[in-house]
């Protein structure tokens, strides 16, 4: 059991914003320290690093274990995703597997360690969580767009398969094709050639560029900015800030209580 005193004090140090930004530098070098093993380098140096490494592993076990402790509700501790993520990364480079059989695991799980900026810093949770809670309404944009696709790429497929084979040879390679042509990839040279044949083949291409490109990605950033703005005033609200239907709801009644003053 641990003291209240102790627990209110590592509460205090793992709410300290220098602490956090101590903790975001240790991940950034961590990242670095995996950048720096990809290289060719003296043994001299790859000692340094393998040191610097298992020094970060015991600094991210004493941090996580600093959060555990100093959580108020720590049956409730590992109800949060983020804590779990955390403590399993930390818990697997615990594990002396890199001269074993399960080295490249080893490597991976201290990759997915840069991911711990996310569950450190509040604003890349808000823009994780964000994007998660969006997938309902973005999958369905995405199948109306591969609908679209798929209706083009047949066109295509249908069209142009004799004008160049290699780009129009079945409806899977023509579904290539057009998501070269969406992200703008030389896509005129695509273009061009086909109106060699068909002189008209530009609108096949500008409409399809248009409900791609233009339509459905800017409602997909459309579908993302609208739930990140309602987590940004879930968060708002969860901090004790008034949302803006409150500060409308005083307003109205300051403007009320004024008119019935002057009156």
């Amino acid at each position: 059991m641990i003291p209240l005193s102790l627990q209110s004090r590592l509460f205090t140090l793992r709410s300290n914003k220098i602490f956090e930004l101590f903790v975001v530098s240790i991940i950034l070098l961590s990242a670095l320290v995996i950048g720096a093993k990809t290289y060719s380098m003296p043994a001299g140096l790859i000692s340094l690093i393998g040191f610097l490494d298992i020094g970060i592993t015991i600094f991210f076990l004493i941090e996580i274990s600093i959060r555990f402790a100093g959580d108020p509700q720590k049956s409730r501790f590992f109800f949060n995703g983020w804590n779990v993520f955390d403590s399993v990364i930390v818990i697997v480079s615990l594990i002396p597997i890199e001269d074993s059989e399960l080295a490249l695991v080893g490597r991976l799980i201290r990759i997915f360690r840069v991911l711990r900026m996310v569950s450190v810093v509040p604003e890349l949770r808000i823009l994780l969580n964000s994007l998660i809670k969006a997938m309902p309404q973005l999958g369905y944009v995405l199948l109306l767009m591969f609908i679209i696709f798929y209706i083009y790429a047949a066109v295509g497929t249908t069209f142009f398969d004799t004008i160049n084979p290699v780009l129009w040879g079945d409806i899977s390679i023509s579904m290539l094709t057009l998501f070269r042509v969406m992200t703008f990839e030389d896509w005129t040279d695509v273009m061009y050639e086909v109106m060699a044949v068909y002189g008209y083949a530009w609108v096949f291409f500008l409409s399809f560029i248009f409900l791609t490109t233009f339509a459905f990605l800017n409602m997909v950033i459309g579908i993302v900015v609208n739930v990140m703005e309602n987590e940004n005033a879930a968060e708002r609200l969860a901090d004790g800030e008034p949302s803006m239907t409150d500060l409308r709801n005083e307003l109205a009644e300051i403007k009320a209580l004024l008119k019935h003053q002057g009156g």
